[in-house]
């Protein structure tokens, strides 16, 4: 490869790297808007809500939504009060501005792309062959668990939003769905991933035997 051709290689690998963040940040921010509609929220507890049920489609570390939280407020799609507390530090609550539902609006009206699948466990078991598949087995079985234990989360979740209505009920009395359609996305994707697994898991032990 000609030194020109390295050069603009790497230009275009940080472009292209470049244009990813820029995406995530977007959709991120997208995501923080969609939660502030519930009210005003603190950093701290905008981050518990994403681990709790909005991490079912969007992921994000309490580190980038704090980062997010202060370029939304430059950017003036939230504003920040101070609340003082004794004996504990003060706290700050964000709440969503007009501006920042007319983004929102904006970006719901626009379409979708399309879901950008990558799961690196799903390319082990692509790749696996028999001396693999003990590796493989773990790694299957440690996600298993790990869905088991975020469906058990979501189901906690979903009976504190109903807390003793029934579904039907909540749907006709809840000023807003959306909350809950996306808990139920992520509680019927984690019950795919554990019928998946266990299926999965079944394969690879009949494999290992037949060739123990």
């Amino acid at each position: 490869m000609l030194p020109c051709d390295i050069v603009h290689s790497c230009l275009v690998n940080k472009l292209l790297s470049r244009v990813c963040w820029y995406l995530r940040r977007m959709a991120l921010r997208h995501a923080v808007l969609a939660a502030l509609l519930e009210g005003e929220a603190s950093g701290y507890d905008l981050a518990k809500g994403f681990d709790a049920s909005v991490a079912n489609f969007w992921m994000a570390t309490p580190q980038q939504l704090y980062k997010e939280l202060e370029r939304m407020a430059a950017d003036g799609l939230i504003e920040t009060r101070v609340v003082q507390q004794e004996r504990r530090p003060n706290k700050r609550l964000h709440a969503i501005t007009p501006a920042g539902r007319a983004v929102l609006r904006e970006f719901i009206a626009a379409p979708a792309k399309p879901t950008a699948i990558r799961d690196e466990m799903m390319v082990k078991v692509q790749g696996m062959d028999v001396e693999d598949a003990p590796a493989v087995r773990a790694a299957v079985l440690d996600k298993l668990e790990w869905s088991k234990a975020k469906l058990a989360r979501y189901e906690r979740l979903r009976t504190r939003l109903l807390d003793g209505r029934s579904e039907q009920a909540y749907l006709e009395e809840a000023e807003r769905v959306g909350p809950y359609l996306t808990l139920l996305r992520g509680i019927s994707f984690e019950q795919e991933n554990i019928r998946w697994g266990e299926f999965a898991l079944s394969v690879i032990d009949k494999r290992i035997a037949a060739h123990a």
